[in-house]
Protein backbone atom coordinates (compact mmCIF):
# COMPACT_ATOMS: atom_id res chain seq x y z
CA UNK A 1 0.00 0.00 0.00
CA UNK A 2 1.37 3.39 -0.99
CA UNK A 3 1.89 6.16 1.50
CA UNK A 4 -0.84 8.22 -0.23
CA UNK A 5 -3.40 5.43 0.09
CA UNK A 6 -2.43 4.90 3.70
CA UNK A 7 -2.88 8.60 4.28
CA UNK A 8 -6.45 8.41 2.97
CA UNK A 9 -7.19 5.49 5.31
CA UNK A 10 -5.77 7.45 8.24
CA UNK A 11 -7.98 10.43 7.39
CA UNK A 12 -10.96 8.05 7.22
CA UNK A 13 -10.00 6.67 10.65
CA UNK A 14 -9.84 10.25 11.92
CA UNK A 15 -13.35 10.82 10.57
CA UNK A 16 -14.58 7.73 12.44
CA UNK A 17 -12.84 8.91 15.61
CA UNK A 18 -14.31 12.41 15.30
CA UNK A 19 -17.78 10.92 14.76
CA UNK A 20 -17.34 8.85 17.93
CA UNK A 21 -16.42 12.03 19.83
CA UNK A 22 -19.46 13.93 18.60
CA UNK A 23 -21.92 11.08 19.20
CA UNK A 24 -20.33 10.31 22.58
CA UNK A 25 -20.68 13.95 23.64
CA UNK A 26 -24.33 13.90 22.62
CA UNK A 27 -24.93 10.73 24.65
CA UNK A 28 -23.52 12.50 27.71
CA UNK A 29 -26.56 14.79 27.71
CA UNK A 30 -28.43 12.17 29.74
CA UNK A 31 -27.25 10.23 32.80
CA UNK A 32 -28.87 7.14 31.31
CA UNK A 33 -26.56 7.19 28.27
CA UNK A 34 -23.53 9.04 29.66
CA UNK A 35 -21.54 5.90 30.43
CA UNK A 36 -22.00 4.59 26.89
CA UNK A 37 -21.05 7.99 25.50
CA UNK A 38 -17.85 8.00 27.53
CA UNK A 39 -16.93 4.55 26.23
CA UNK A 40 -17.70 5.50 22.64
CA UNK A 41 -15.47 8.57 22.95
CA UNK A 42 -12.67 6.41 24.35
CA UNK A 43 -13.03 4.03 21.39
CA UNK A 44 -12.81 7.00 19.02
CA UNK A 45 -9.61 8.17 20.68
CA UNK A 46 -8.13 4.65 20.47
CA UNK A 47 -8.90 4.50 16.73
CA UNK A 48 -7.37 7.93 16.13
CA UNK A 49 -4.17 7.26 18.08
CA UNK A 50 -3.69 3.84 16.49
CA UNK A 51 -4.18 5.24 12.98
CA UNK A 52 -1.71 8.04 13.62
CA UNK A 53 0.95 5.66 14.94
CA UNK A 54 0.54 3.33 11.95
CA UNK A 55 0.80 6.22 9.50
CA UNK A 56 3.87 7.71 11.18
CA UNK A 57 5.68 4.36 11.36
CA UNK A 58 4.95 3.63 7.68
CA UNK A 59 5.71 7.04 6.22
CA UNK A 60 8.85 7.74 8.24
CA UNK A 61 10.28 4.67 10.01
CA UNK A 62 13.18 6.74 11.38
CA UNK A 63 10.98 9.20 13.26
CA UNK A 64 11.19 9.43 17.03
CA UNK A 65 12.06 6.88 19.67
CA UNK A 66 9.35 4.22 19.72
CA UNK A 67 10.44 2.96 23.12
CA UNK A 68 9.69 6.39 24.58
CA UNK A 69 6.39 6.63 22.68
CA UNK A 70 5.05 3.27 23.76
CA UNK A 71 6.57 3.65 27.22
CA UNK A 72 4.65 6.90 27.59
CA UNK A 73 1.44 5.23 26.43
CA UNK A 74 1.85 2.41 28.94
CA UNK A 75 2.87 4.59 31.87
CA UNK A 76 0.27 7.28 31.17
CA UNK A 77 -2.49 4.76 30.54
CA UNK A 78 -1.68 2.82 33.69
CA UNK A 79 -1.53 6.00 35.78
CA UNK A 80 -4.84 7.23 34.38
CA UNK A 81 -6.53 3.88 35.00
CA UNK A 82 -5.21 3.71 38.55
CA UNK A 83 -6.28 7.26 39.39
CA UNK A 84 -9.73 6.84 37.85
CA UNK A 85 -10.37 3.63 39.79
CA UNK A 86 -8.81 4.60 43.11
CA UNK A 87 -9.88 8.23 43.50
CA UNK A 88 -12.72 8.84 45.91
CA UNK A 89 -15.82 10.53 44.55
CA UNK A 90 -15.09 13.53 46.79
CA UNK A 91 -11.71 13.91 45.08
CA UNK A 92 -13.11 13.71 41.54
CA UNK A 93 -13.16 17.52 41.08
CA UNK A 94 -9.47 17.67 42.03
CA UNK A 95 -8.73 14.91 39.54
CA UNK A 96 -10.60 16.74 36.79
CA UNK A 97 -8.57 19.88 37.55
CA UNK A 98 -5.33 17.90 37.36
CA UNK A 99 -6.38 16.40 34.03
CA UNK A 100 -7.11 19.93 32.79
CA UNK A 101 -3.62 20.98 33.87
CA UNK A 102 -2.03 18.02 32.07
CA UNK A 103 -3.98 18.70 28.87
CA UNK A 104 -3.19 22.40 28.80
CA UNK A 105 0.46 21.89 29.70
CA UNK A 106 0.93 19.17 27.06
CA UNK A 107 -0.61 21.35 24.35
CA UNK A 108 1.64 24.28 25.29
CA UNK A 109 4.75 22.08 25.26
CA UNK A 110 3.82 20.73 21.84
CA UNK A 111 3.55 24.25 20.44
CA UNK A 112 6.85 25.28 22.04
CA UNK A 113 8.61 22.25 20.56
CA UNK A 114 7.33 23.03 17.06
CA UNK A 115 8.25 26.69 17.43
CA UNK A 116 11.83 25.84 18.38
CA UNK A 117 12.09 23.35 15.51
CA UNK A 118 10.60 25.62 12.85
CA UNK A 119 12.03 28.97 13.94
CA UNK A 120 15.51 27.86 12.82
CA UNK A 121 14.34 27.49 9.21
CA UNK A 122 14.99 30.85 7.54
CA UNK A 123 14.40 31.96 3.97
CA UNK A 124 17.24 33.59 2.01
CA UNK A 125 15.91 37.03 2.91
CA UNK A 126 16.18 36.20 6.60
CA UNK A 127 12.45 35.80 7.22
CA UNK A 128 10.96 32.82 8.98
CA UNK A 129 10.32 30.42 6.11
CA UNK A 130 8.49 27.75 8.13
CA UNK A 131 6.51 30.05 10.39
CA UNK A 132 3.86 31.87 8.39
CA UNK A 133 1.51 34.37 9.99
CA UNK A 134 -1.32 31.94 10.73
CA UNK A 135 0.94 29.23 12.13
CA UNK A 136 2.57 31.64 14.57
CA UNK A 137 -0.91 32.79 15.65
CA UNK A 138 -1.85 29.21 16.50
CA UNK A 139 1.44 28.70 18.34
CA UNK A 140 1.19 31.78 20.56
CA UNK A 141 -2.50 31.19 21.33
CA UNK A 142 -1.70 27.58 22.21
CA UNK A 143 1.20 28.58 24.48
CA UNK A 144 -0.75 31.31 26.29
CA UNK A 145 -4.04 29.42 26.73
CA UNK A 146 -2.28 26.16 27.61
CA UNK A 147 -0.06 27.86 30.18
CA UNK A 148 -2.96 29.73 31.79
CA UNK A 149 -4.86 26.45 31.97
CA UNK A 150 -1.88 24.64 33.49
CA UNK A 151 -1.25 26.92 36.46
CA UNK A 152 -4.90 27.90 36.86
CA UNK A 153 -5.96 24.25 37.09
CA UNK A 154 -3.21 23.49 39.60
CA UNK A 155 -4.39 26.36 41.83
CA UNK A 156 -8.03 25.23 41.51
CA UNK A 157 -7.02 21.68 42.42
CA UNK A 158 -5.04 22.94 45.44
CA UNK A 159 -8.09 24.87 46.64
CA UNK A 160 -10.29 21.80 46.30
CA UNK A 161 -7.73 19.64 48.09
CA UNK A 162 -7.53 22.09 50.96
CA UNK A 163 -3.86 22.88 50.27
CA UNK A 164 -5.00 26.46 49.74
CA UNK A 165 -7.94 28.03 51.55
CA UNK A 166 -11.20 27.96 49.62
CA UNK A 167 -11.95 31.64 50.23
CA UNK A 168 -10.66 34.23 47.73
CA UNK A 169 -6.93 34.89 48.14
CA UNK A 170 -5.95 38.44 47.24
CA UNK A 171 -2.23 39.01 46.66
CA UNK A 172 -0.87 42.51 47.30
CA UNK A 173 -1.05 44.19 43.93
CA UNK A 174 -2.45 40.99 42.47
CA UNK A 175 -4.81 42.67 40.03
CA UNK A 176 -2.07 44.95 38.75
CA UNK A 177 0.22 41.93 38.38
CA UNK A 178 -2.48 40.10 36.42
CA UNK A 179 -2.99 43.07 34.09
CA UNK A 180 0.74 43.54 33.52
CA UNK A 181 1.28 39.83 32.89
CA UNK A 182 -1.48 39.68 30.29
CA UNK A 183 -0.39 42.91 28.58
CA UNK A 184 3.20 41.68 28.30
CA UNK A 185 2.08 38.24 27.06
CA UNK A 186 -0.16 39.79 24.38
CA UNK A 187 2.52 42.30 23.36
CA UNK A 188 5.11 39.56 22.91
CA UNK A 189 2.58 37.55 20.92
CA UNK A 190 1.87 40.48 18.59
CA UNK A 191 5.58 40.93 17.87
CA UNK A 192 5.94 37.20 17.20
CA UNK A 193 2.98 37.24 14.79
CA UNK A 194 4.42 40.25 12.95
CA UNK A 195 7.76 38.46 12.68
CA UNK A 196 6.03 35.37 11.32
CA UNK A 197 4.28 37.54 8.73
CA UNK A 198 7.66 38.84 7.57
CA UNK A 199 7.20 42.38 8.87
CA UNK A 200 10.28 42.09 11.11
CA UNK A 201 13.46 40.06 10.84
CA UNK A 202 14.90 39.01 14.18
CA UNK A 203 17.53 36.57 15.28
CA UNK A 204 16.09 33.24 16.36
CA UNK A 205 17.14 33.74 19.97
CA UNK A 206 15.17 36.99 20.14
CA UNK A 207 12.01 35.21 19.04
CA UNK A 208 12.62 32.46 21.56
CA UNK A 209 13.05 35.04 24.33
CA UNK A 210 9.76 36.63 23.34
CA UNK A 211 8.00 33.25 23.44
CA UNK A 212 9.50 32.38 26.82
CA UNK A 213 8.43 35.78 28.18
CA UNK A 214 4.89 35.23 26.93
CA UNK A 215 4.96 31.75 28.47
CA UNK A 216 6.13 33.03 31.87
CA UNK A 217 3.53 35.80 31.92
CA UNK A 218 0.77 33.36 31.01
CA UNK A 219 1.84 31.03 33.82
CA UNK A 220 1.71 33.94 36.28
CA UNK A 221 -1.68 35.05 34.98
CA UNK A 222 -3.10 31.55 35.51
CA UNK A 223 -2.18 31.76 39.19
CA UNK A 224 -3.36 35.32 39.77
CA UNK A 225 -6.61 34.67 37.88
CA UNK A 226 -7.76 31.71 40.01
CA UNK A 227 -6.44 32.71 43.45
CA UNK A 228 -9.07 35.48 44.00
CA UNK A 229 -11.94 33.16 43.04
CA UNK A 230 -13.86 31.69 45.96
CA UNK A 231 -14.32 27.97 46.48
CA UNK A 232 -18.05 28.07 45.78
CA UNK A 233 -17.27 29.19 42.24
CA UNK A 234 -15.03 26.19 41.58
CA UNK A 235 -17.60 24.29 39.48
CA UNK A 236 -17.70 27.21 37.05
CA UNK A 237 -13.92 27.65 37.13
CA UNK A 238 -13.31 23.96 36.41
CA UNK A 239 -15.71 24.11 33.48
CA UNK A 240 -14.03 27.24 32.15
CA UNK A 241 -10.55 25.73 32.46
CA UNK A 242 -11.82 22.65 30.68
CA UNK A 243 -12.88 24.92 27.81
CA UNK A 244 -9.39 26.45 27.86
CA UNK A 245 -7.86 22.98 27.62
CA UNK A 246 -9.99 22.19 24.57
CA UNK A 247 -8.97 25.45 22.92
CA UNK A 248 -5.28 24.75 23.58
CA UNK A 249 -5.60 21.25 22.14
CA UNK A 250 -7.32 22.60 19.02
CA UNK A 251 -4.56 25.15 18.53
CA UNK A 252 -1.99 22.37 18.93
CA UNK A 253 -3.83 20.49 16.18
CA UNK A 254 -3.40 23.45 13.84
CA UNK A 255 0.30 23.70 14.74
CA UNK A 256 1.10 20.05 13.93
CA UNK A 257 -1.53 19.70 11.20
CA UNK A 258 -3.52 16.99 13.00
CA UNK A 259 -7.24 16.97 12.18
CA UNK A 260 -8.32 14.78 15.09
CA UNK A 261 -6.68 17.14 17.60
CA UNK A 262 -8.53 20.06 16.05
CA UNK A 263 -11.88 18.26 16.18
CA UNK A 264 -11.42 16.90 19.71
CA UNK A 265 -10.18 20.23 21.03
CA UNK A 266 -13.00 22.15 19.35
CA UNK A 267 -15.61 19.81 20.86
CA UNK A 268 -14.13 20.11 24.34
CA UNK A 269 -13.66 23.85 24.05
CA UNK A 270 -17.16 24.53 22.73
CA UNK A 271 -18.94 22.21 25.17
CA UNK A 272 -16.91 23.59 28.08
CA UNK A 273 -17.73 27.17 27.10
CA UNK A 274 -21.44 26.38 26.79
CA UNK A 275 -21.44 24.58 30.14
CA UNK A 276 -19.60 27.47 31.78
CA UNK A 277 -22.21 29.88 30.49
CA UNK A 278 -25.09 27.68 31.64
CA UNK A 279 -23.59 27.33 35.13
CA UNK A 280 -22.98 31.05 35.40
CA UNK A 281 -26.61 31.62 34.43
CA UNK A 282 -27.66 29.09 37.09
CA UNK A 283 -25.90 31.30 39.63
CA UNK A 284 -27.35 34.46 38.06
CA UNK A 285 -23.87 35.88 37.67
CA UNK A 286 -21.70 36.87 34.75
CA UNK A 287 -18.48 35.04 34.00
CA UNK A 288 -16.62 38.35 34.40
CA UNK A 289 -18.06 38.72 37.91
CA UNK A 290 -16.86 35.23 38.80
CA UNK A 291 -13.36 35.89 37.47
CA UNK A 292 -12.90 39.00 39.59
CA UNK A 293 -13.82 37.08 42.74
CA UNK A 294 -17.17 36.52 44.33
CA UNK A 295 -18.42 33.95 46.79
CA UNK A 296 -16.70 33.84 50.11
CA UNK A 297 -15.38 37.37 49.78
CA UNK A 298 -17.37 38.44 52.78
CA UNK A 299 -19.09 36.79 55.67
CA UNK A 300 -22.65 37.53 54.64
CA UNK A 301 -25.18 39.92 56.00
CA UNK A 302 -25.66 40.52 59.67
CA UNK A 303 -29.20 39.18 59.50
CA UNK A 304 -28.01 35.88 58.13
CA UNK A 305 -25.22 35.63 60.69
CA UNK A 306 -27.28 36.36 63.75
CA UNK A 307 -30.11 34.12 62.63
CA UNK A 308 -32.77 36.78 63.02
CA UNK A 309 -36.32 35.44 62.64
CA UNK A 310 -36.05 32.22 64.66
CA UNK A 311 -33.93 29.72 66.49
CA UNK A 312 -32.47 26.41 65.45
CA UNK A 313 -34.74 23.44 66.15
CA UNK A 314 -33.01 20.08 66.48
CA UNK A 315 -34.82 16.82 65.70
CA UNK A 316 -33.96 13.28 66.77
CA UNK A 317 -33.53 10.41 64.38
CA UNK A 318 -36.88 8.97 65.46
CA UNK A 319 -38.68 12.26 64.77
CA UNK A 320 -37.10 12.45 61.33
CA UNK A 321 -37.96 8.81 60.60
CA UNK A 322 -41.62 9.33 61.49
CA UNK A 323 -41.88 12.34 59.19
CA UNK A 324 -40.33 10.45 56.28
CA UNK A 325 -42.14 7.13 56.83
CA UNK A 326 -45.61 8.68 56.87
CA UNK A 327 -45.08 11.22 54.11
CA UNK A 328 -46.70 10.98 50.69
CA UNK A 329 -43.97 12.86 48.81
CA UNK A 330 -40.30 13.25 49.77
CA UNK A 331 -37.64 15.21 47.88
CA UNK A 332 -33.99 14.44 48.72
CA UNK A 333 -31.53 17.28 48.15
CA UNK A 334 -27.95 15.92 47.91
CA UNK A 335 -24.96 18.16 48.50
CA UNK A 336 -21.24 18.03 49.08
CA UNK A 337 -21.77 16.60 52.58
CA UNK A 338 -23.22 13.50 50.96
CA UNK A 339 -20.15 13.17 48.75
CA UNK A 340 -17.72 13.71 51.62
CA UNK A 341 -19.32 10.91 53.65
CA UNK A 342 -19.59 8.60 50.61
CA UNK A 343 -23.24 8.13 51.56
CA UNK A 344 -24.75 7.77 48.07
CA UNK A 345 -25.50 4.07 48.59
CA UNK A 346 -27.10 4.76 51.97
CA UNK A 347 -29.38 7.42 50.54
CA UNK A 348 -30.41 5.02 47.77
CA UNK A 349 -31.24 2.41 50.44
CA UNK A 350 -33.35 4.94 52.34
CA UNK A 351 -35.18 5.93 49.15
CA UNK A 352 -35.90 2.29 48.31
CA UNK A 353 -37.24 1.73 51.81
CA UNK A 354 -39.55 4.75 51.57
CA UNK A 355 -40.77 3.71 48.13
CA UNK A 356 -41.62 0.28 49.48
CA UNK A 357 -43.94 2.10 51.91
CA UNK A 358 -45.64 3.92 49.03
CA UNK A 359 -43.74 7.23 49.35
CA UNK A 360 -43.05 9.18 46.14
CA UNK A 361 -39.28 9.91 46.24
CA UNK A 362 -37.26 12.13 43.92
CA UNK A 363 -33.91 13.93 44.03
CA UNK A 364 -33.42 17.68 43.50
CA UNK A 365 -30.23 18.44 41.55
CA UNK A 366 -28.85 21.98 41.48
CA UNK A 367 -26.50 22.76 38.54
CA UNK A 368 -23.66 23.86 40.83
CA UNK A 369 -24.17 21.47 43.75
CA UNK A 370 -20.87 19.89 44.74
CA UNK A 371 -17.44 20.85 43.49
CA UNK A 372 -17.67 20.22 39.74
CA UNK A 373 -20.28 20.22 36.98
CA UNK A 374 -22.61 17.24 37.31
CA UNK A 375 -21.08 16.16 40.63
CA UNK A 376 -24.37 15.02 42.16
CA UNK A 377 -25.45 13.23 38.98
CA UNK A 378 -22.22 11.23 38.92
CA UNK A 379 -22.45 10.50 42.63
CA UNK A 380 -26.01 9.16 42.48
CA UNK A 381 -25.38 7.28 39.24
CA UNK A 382 -22.63 5.38 41.07
CA UNK A 383 -25.32 4.16 43.51
CA UNK A 384 -27.61 3.19 40.58
CA UNK A 385 -30.29 5.70 41.52
CA UNK A 386 -33.00 5.47 38.80
CA UNK A 387 -32.42 8.29 36.33
CA UNK A 388 -36.10 9.39 36.18
CA UNK A 389 -35.88 10.26 39.88
CA UNK A 390 -33.15 12.85 39.23
CA UNK A 391 -34.89 16.20 38.77
CA UNK A 392 -33.09 19.34 37.64
CA UNK A 393 -33.75 22.62 39.45
CA UNK A 394 -36.30 24.02 36.99
CA UNK A 395 -38.25 20.76 37.02
CA UNK A 396 -38.28 20.14 40.78
CA UNK A 397 -38.84 23.66 42.13
CA UNK A 398 -42.59 23.73 41.29
CA UNK A 399 -42.98 20.45 43.17
CA UNK A 400 -41.68 21.67 46.54
CA UNK A 401 -45.03 23.28 47.35
CA UNK A 402 -46.60 19.80 47.11
CA UNK A 403 -43.78 18.08 49.03
CA UNK A 404 -44.38 16.76 52.54
CA UNK A 405 -40.70 16.49 53.51
CA UNK A 406 -37.57 17.91 51.90
CA UNK A 407 -34.51 16.02 53.16
CA UNK A 408 -31.41 18.19 52.67
CA UNK A 409 -28.11 16.32 53.03
CA UNK A 410 -25.15 18.66 53.20
CA UNK A 411 -26.42 21.13 50.60
CA UNK A 412 -25.98 24.63 52.02
CA UNK A 413 -25.50 27.40 49.49
CA UNK A 414 -27.90 26.00 46.86
CA UNK A 415 -30.77 25.98 49.40
CA UNK A 416 -30.09 29.36 51.00
CA UNK A 417 -33.23 31.60 50.89
CA UNK A 418 -30.99 34.66 51.29
CA UNK A 419 -30.40 34.38 47.56
CA UNK A 420 -34.01 35.51 47.09
CA UNK A 421 -34.46 38.01 49.91
CA UNK A 422 -31.14 39.47 51.18
CA UNK A 423 -29.72 42.04 48.77
CA UNK A 424 -26.55 42.29 50.87
CA UNK A 425 -25.83 38.58 50.49
CA UNK A 426 -23.04 37.65 48.04
CA UNK A 427 -25.37 35.01 46.53
CA UNK A 428 -28.33 37.35 46.07
CA UNK A 429 -30.05 36.61 42.76
CA UNK A 430 -28.68 33.10 42.42
CA UNK A 431 -31.45 30.61 41.55
CA UNK A 432 -31.79 28.09 44.38
CA UNK A 433 -33.72 24.95 45.21
CA UNK A 434 -36.95 26.13 46.89
CA UNK A 435 -36.80 23.64 49.76
CA UNK A 436 -38.23 26.21 52.18
CA UNK A 437 -41.55 25.92 50.35
CA UNK A 438 -41.96 22.27 51.40
CA UNK A 439 -44.35 21.53 54.27
CA UNK A 440 -41.46 20.25 56.38
CA UNK A 441 -37.68 20.39 56.00
CA UNK A 442 -35.08 18.09 57.54
CA UNK A 443 -31.48 19.24 57.21
CA UNK A 444 -28.75 16.68 57.87
CA UNK A 445 -25.43 18.31 58.74
CA UNK A 446 -22.52 17.55 61.02
CA UNK A 447 -22.66 21.04 62.52
CA UNK A 448 -23.93 24.55 61.98
CA UNK A 449 -20.86 25.34 59.89
CA UNK A 450 -21.25 27.57 56.86
CA UNK A 451 -21.19 26.32 53.32
CA UNK A 452 -18.42 26.87 50.82
CA UNK A 453 -19.71 30.36 50.10
CA UNK A 454 -18.79 31.29 53.68
CA UNK A 455 -22.25 32.58 54.69
CA UNK A 456 -24.96 31.37 57.06
CA UNK A 457 -28.25 29.90 55.88
CA UNK A 458 -31.53 31.36 57.21
CA UNK A 459 -33.24 28.10 56.23
CA UNK A 460 -31.83 26.58 59.42
CA UNK A 461 -33.82 28.99 61.59
CA UNK A 462 -37.04 28.51 59.66
CA UNK A 463 -39.75 27.23 62.07
CA UNK A 464 -40.57 24.26 59.84
CA UNK A 465 -36.93 23.17 59.57
CA UNK A 466 -35.56 20.46 61.84
CA UNK A 467 -31.78 20.06 62.11
CA UNK A 468 -30.56 16.46 62.30
CA UNK A 469 -26.92 16.72 63.30
CA UNK A 470 -24.95 13.71 62.06
CA UNK A 471 -22.37 12.56 59.55
CA UNK A 472 -24.31 11.78 56.36
CA UNK A 473 -23.37 8.10 56.16
CA UNK A 474 -23.82 7.35 59.86
CA UNK A 475 -26.92 9.52 60.12
CA UNK A 476 -28.56 7.80 57.15
CA UNK A 477 -27.76 4.37 58.60
CA UNK A 478 -29.55 5.34 61.82
CA UNK A 479 -32.40 6.88 59.86
CA UNK A 480 -32.83 3.68 57.81
CA UNK A 481 -33.00 1.60 60.98
CA UNK A 482 -35.52 4.01 62.51
CA UNK A 483 -37.74 3.95 59.42
CA UNK A 484 -37.72 0.13 59.43
CA UNK A 485 -38.90 0.24 63.03
CA UNK A 486 -41.98 2.30 62.18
Amino acid sequence: MTTANLGYLVQFAFLIGASCFAIGLHLMNSPATARGGNRLSAIGMFIAVTAELIFVSSSNPAIGNWLIIFGGLVVGGAAGLWMARSVAMTAMPQLVSLFNAVGGGAAALLAIDDFIRLSGQHAPDGSLAALDGWLIVFIVVDVIVGSVTFTGSLVASAKLMGKLKGQPIFLPGGRILSAVAMIVAVSCSIVLVMAGAGLFNYETWVLEVLLVTALACALIFGVTMVLPIGGADMPVVISMLNAFTGTAVAMAGFVVGNVILIVAGALVGASGAILTRLMANAMNRSIANILVGGFGANEGSQAAMTGEGGTVREVSVDDAAIQLAYASKVVIVPGYGLAVAQAQHAVRELADLLEARGVDVSYAIHPVAGRMPGHMNVLLAEANVPYPQLKEMDEINPEFGRTDVALVIGANDVTNPAARTDRSSPIFGMPILDVDKARSVIVMKRSMGRGYAGIDNPLYTNPKTGMYFADAKQGLAKLIAAVKAQ
